[in-house]
């Protein structure tokens, strides 16, 4: 029989080379953009890839003045503002702390809200509680046209999904703000083709080559504060084809279900039409390092609606201009 293993005394013992490997790999690229680009800026949706892609720009670009073992804090400016696409169904928590994250450390945020495209009617949905997931799309592409921004950075990793799989770090995106798989650049030697045409614009992904559990090691380890939803608590679920649905305004039971409280904690965070928790008693960071290791489907197949419907679903939205 294997011993039990205590992790807060495992943890700080680990060998952590790989890890600053792929901080230094993703400080150069973030570095790369502001060095390549006009008008970058930093996709933030509170999530725990966002929130530690915003923790290496501020590696990157400024001075950090906590002391070891606190709360990181850092001084100074980003050299381009935050990114967020708000579809209106976001939870409640996660915008809470985008809120104040921000205020806390002085950066511009640039906010494209769902409902101005709606009222534009650029966006029609077709029942009121519809998944705006996919309809984000339209608004991304709305807003980095009324920015101008030509590059956006984000927290997609390759592991997460067979379409970003095929994606490069620096993913060019067409006039039309589509990814194209056959036409993307060779990354050799981390040299990186970086020019555009009037209207393209690109995506740059620093953690690419980061898996969930790298995410997690480096979260406990920096200490990065995430939205409450990442850690266990109590809260309404309803047991639906597999998955547990957030009983919400926009999530009601179904004719003949049941609702449930269960302890639960998200493994990623998005819409609350289309993004589930699973059943954990995790509380913390080094407690999630321990899940992580035995999971055996990926973050998005265990807790995402949307990306059932087929297996090219992630494909087609990138096609369109997803994230």
């Amino acid at each position: 029989m294997n011993a039990s293993v205590n992790l807060e005394k495992l943890l700080p013992a680990v060998d952590h080379r790989h890890l600053d490997h792929l901080e230094e790999e993703a400080i150069f690229i973030l570095r790369e953009v502001a060095a390549a680009f006009e008008r970058p800026g930093l996709l933030f949706s509170s999530g725990k890839d966002s929130c530690v892609v915003l923790h290496l720009a501020e590696k990157a670009f400024k001075r950090k003045i906590s002391a070891p073992g606190e709360r990181p804090r850092f001084a100074g400016q980003l050299p381009f503002p935050l990114v967020h696409v708000d579809t209106g169904h976001n939870f409640p928590e996660v915008i809470q702390f985008r809120d104040e994250r921000v205020a806390e450390m002085g950066e511009r945020l640039v906010v494209g809200h769902l409902e101005d495209s709606m009222k534009r009617g650029t966006v029609r949905l077709a029942h009121p509680l519809e998944s705006r997931n996919g309809h984000q799309t339209v608004t991304l592409l709305e807003t980095i046209e009324e920015h101008r921004f030509d590059c956006l950075i984000g927290g997609a990793r390759r592991d997460e999904e067979k379409a970003r799989a095929k994606e490069r770090i620096f993913s060019h995106r067409d006039a039309f703000g589509q990814w194209l798989p056959k036409e993307q650049r060779p990354e050799l030697w981390n040299l990186f083709n970086t020019r555009i045409r009037p209207g393209e614009h690109f995506r740059a992904f620093p953690i690419s080559n980061w898996t969930e559990l790298d995410v997690w090691l480096y979260i406990a380890r920096e200490n990065i504060p995430l939205p409450s939803l990442y850690y266990a608590h109590q809260r309404q679920v309803i047991p639906r084809k597999g998955l547990l649905v957030p009983l919400t305004d926009v999530t009601p039971p179904e004719a003949g279900e049941a609702v449930e409280t269960a302890t639960v904690r998200f493994r990623t965070v998005g819409d609350m039409t289309c993004t589930c928790p699973v059943e954990s008693t995790a509380a913390n960071a080094t407690d999630i390092v321990a899940e992580t290791l035995t999971v055996t489907v990926s973050e998005r197949g265990a807790t995402r609606m949307d990306d059932r419907t087929s297996e090219a679903s992630m494909e087609r939205r990138k096609k369109e201009g997803y994230f």
